[in-house]
């Protein structure tokens, strides 16, 4: 989500700095900082809330000398958007960048305090800081400073770390957030990605998982977090300044496909992991009386998000066991709903703009409701307008037809399902764990996906001049055949609709024929084999079946003309899985018939008008 950069060199480092991070821009963020060590050989940082402009002026005002520095756009977790939230955060003669989430936060926080540490922030960065400052006065060197302190870490982080004790050194770190290694003549750079680096060298180094960087003018030395030495030949970069921005992909769409196991990642980042038996969060979602004062809840959204809503729905019943209504917000304040102060509305927008929702937020608030908002864009106008904020913080989305924001908003109605079932003692701790550990391991499970693409790739031809689709799903899935339809029709302009397979035979089941390509979700559940009779119905009308499952018997095989599988899950986060196949497909089939993938005709990324 946020944009990292450093530099060491011959060069002054913040002009480099301040244009590696308008290259990062895209990434989202609600303040910027940078720092170097001047010619006194002290470390000085600016830093301004909001719009890089800010640090630009900022920086016009009172400009920093030095050859080596560290710049940061920052997306807030810990702590509201400020100038002391800001990034680059300082202890003693320490200065760090970190973007992800330190989850043993409140801990190490506690620790530092009790042996006279004084904080002036609310983030987690400033406690690492902290940790490295106490290391050096131990006698360590930088790199051995940060390889102690990092080893205290929990959490998805990248860091990079700047000390008026070896002021010619950056030191770099991570887990599992990105970090890429530049390599110049006679200098150096680090990033969280390509983009940043492109104008000054092509040669560059990907920093794995538990590993470390320390990075001077001239060399570049690589190790393990238990100190065993790392060797690894730089590549070249082959991306012109816009296919980096792009990740390499030829459309944002799909390189926005691609950063999903990232996106889950970050949107799981502090509120759960390997150990926990609950979810957490960063503040208080709830209505004051806590779940008993919850009568119902009423989600609003549009377009993709009115569609996630319709999965939270069977996520909460199930959990939680409180009635769920579902529906469109540019409907939802024309009638005369019975909201009043026992209803939680929860409305949801990826851009936190959407003018129908922001209106019928206003109606709910009028009736009493608590709001609580789900939604990508810190600050936006559905943030401020609710109670309680549920940030999904996939990163910003270029392309009109949303990915990673679809399938994070489903991650946020599972973590929040957990909690608040949690919270009304429906689920003890160890059943809250067993529901965690899939969730945890999504992120891989995407990437098996992505190497079923050539398959996908090649039923997309197949299929790509049909002229109309039908998408069928049953329970919670039904709802991802409505977003595999909404997908396929938004970027390739064919005719799709999605039904609930049960309600085929009372309408659609006339359009089947052997010129209809029908995309079947069928998982392996206690569903599987009423949809299975469904196929049937569709394969007695000659209608060619294109299968989505993680349970491919004999049966499925031999009436499917084809077949695209799925890891195993559990049957509520099957429809993230479900998705991302069909996100495929209809980006392929839209490629084939050559489309404008990324701006769809007539359509908006955020639709701000009634």
């Amino acid at each position: 989500m946020c944009g990292i950069i450093g530099y060491v060199g011959p060069s002054e480092a913040y002009p480099i700095l301040l244009a590696g991070l308008g290259r990062l821009e895209y990434r989202g963020y609600d303040s910027a900082g940078v720092a170097t060590i001047v010619e006194s050989g002290k470390l000085e940082i600016r830093r301004a809330k909001g719009k890089l402009e800010n640090l630009r002026m900022l920086l016009a005002d009172s400009p920093l000398q030095g050859h080596i520095g560290i710049g940061h756009t920052r997306w807030a977790t810990h702590g509201r958007p400020s100038e002391e939230n800001a990034h680059p955060h300082k202890a003693g003669p320490v200065a760090v960048i970190h973007n992800g989430i330190v989850e043993n936060f409140i801990e190490l926080r506690a620790e530092l305090l009790a042996r006279g540490h004084k904080l002036s922030s609310e983030t987690d960065t400033e406690l690492i800081s902290h940790l490295i400052e106490e290391k050096l006065k131990g006698g360590r060197g930088l790199i051995e400073a940060v390889r102690e302190a990092v080893q205290r870490l929990r959490g998805s982080f990248s860091i990079v770390v700047l000390s008026e004790t070896e002021p010619g050194t950056l030191v770099a770190a991570k887990t599992a957030t990105p970090l890429v290694l530049g390599l110049g003549v006679g200098e150096n750079f680090i990033a969280s990605d390509i983009p940043a680096i492109l104008e000054h060298t092509r040669r560059a180094m990907v920093l794995e998982d538990g590993e470390l960087a320390e990075v001077t003018a001239t060399a570049i030395r690589l190790m393990k977090f238990d100190g065993t030495e790392v060797t690894r030949a730089p590549r070249q970069v082959e991306w012109d300044a816009v296919a980096a921005t792009k990740g390499g992909f030829r459309h944002y769409l799909r390189k926005e496909i691609n950063d999903q196991p990232q996106a889950w990642i970050d949107t799981m980042a502090g509120r759960a992991d390997g150990a926990s038996s609950t979810v957490r969060f960063e503040g208080e979602l709830l209505p004051a009386g806590g779940p008993a004062a919850i009568g119902r809840i009423v989600m609003l959204g549009a377009g993709a998000s009115w569609i996630t809503a319709l999965v939270g729905k069977f996520m909460i019943e199930d959990l939680a066991g409180i009635p769920v209504e579902v529906d469109y917000s540019s409907e939802f304040r024309y009638r005369r709903p019975p909201i009043d102060d026992r209803t939680m509305i929860i409305a949801v927008s990826q851009s936190g703009e959407t003018a129908d929702t922001i209106a019928a937020m206003e109606e709910g608030r009028a009736r009493g409701a608590h709001l609580l908002a789900i939604t990508n864009t810190v600050d936006s106008s559905i943030a401020r307008k609710a109670d309680a904020q549920l940030y999904t913080r996939c990163g910003p989305e270029t392309s009109v037809t949303t990915t990673k924001c679809f399938l994070t908003q489903l991650e946020a109605y599972y973590l929040f399902a957990i909690h608040l079932a949690a919270r009304m003692g429906r689920l003890s701790e160890s059943v809250a764990a067993q529901l965690l550990q899939p969730a945890l391991a999504i992120p891989g499970q995407i990437k098996t996906i992505f190497e079923s693409e050539p398959n996908i790739q090649q039923i997309a031809r197949k299929y790509a001049q049909a002229k109309d689709f039908l998408f069928l799903g049953r329970g919670i899935n039904y709802p991802i055949a409505l977003e595999g339809a909404l997908k396929l029709k938004e970027i390739s302009y064919i005719h799709a609709e999605g039904y609930s397979a049960g309600e085929m035979k009372h309408g659609p089941i006339a359009l089947i024929d052997d010129k209809m390509p029908v995309v079947v979700i069928i998982p392996n559940d206690d569903l599987f084999e009423k949809s299975m009779s469904n196929l049937k119905e569709v394969e007695s009308r000659n209608g060619r079946i294109i299968a989505v499952t993680n349970h491919a018997t004999a049966e499925l095989k031999s009436g499917a003309a084809e077949i695209i599988e799925v890891p195993e899950t559990n049957r509520m986060l099957t429809p993230v899985l479900m998705t991302v196949p069909l996100q495929l497909l209809a980006y392929h089939i839209a490629s084939e018939r050559g489309t404008d993938v990324d701006q769809p005709r007539n359509l908006a990324k955020s639709v701000t008008v009634e």
